[in-house]
């Protein structure tokens, strides 16, 4: 049987395009660079302000409990995609070298405007 055809060789035809809400947006890779936000209008008219890039995160302590903005190094590892640790992206569970040490991203960074990490020992 031939993929998208009727058994009688026929094609099958969409019953509606897709509304504005079911199109996919622009994917937004923060990278490591000085740090760039911006504004973007959400569905009920509200705003985010997203992130583009970032050099800096608030690291979070576990042992003292208390959180310290530090600059990011690199990127060491990602474990959603190895390509993307190469490419210096931030994303949630990346692992990063920062001046405290190793530390994992907590946060969603292209939808929250922020890098939030927790480090480890």
């Amino acid at each position: 049987m031939r993929i998208g055809r009727k058994i009688t060789s026929g094609k099958y035809h969409k019953s509606r395009k897709k509304k504005k809400y079911e199109l996919p947006g622009l994917e937004r890779k923060v990278r490591l660079r000085e740090i760039k936000k911006k504004k973007i209008r959400i569905l009920g008219g509200g705003k985010k302000i997203v992130l583009l890039s970032a050099d800096y995160a608030n690291v979070f302590d576990p042992k003292t409990k208390k959180s310290k903005k530090v600059k990011i190094n690199n990127v060491l590892e990602t474990p959603a995609n190895k390509f993307l640790a190469r490419e210096n992206v931030l994303v949630k569970g990346a692992i990063i070298e920062t001046e405290l040490g190793k530390a994992r991203i907590s946060n969603r960074p292209s939808q929250e405007g922020s890098v939030n990490a927790e480090l480890l020992y």
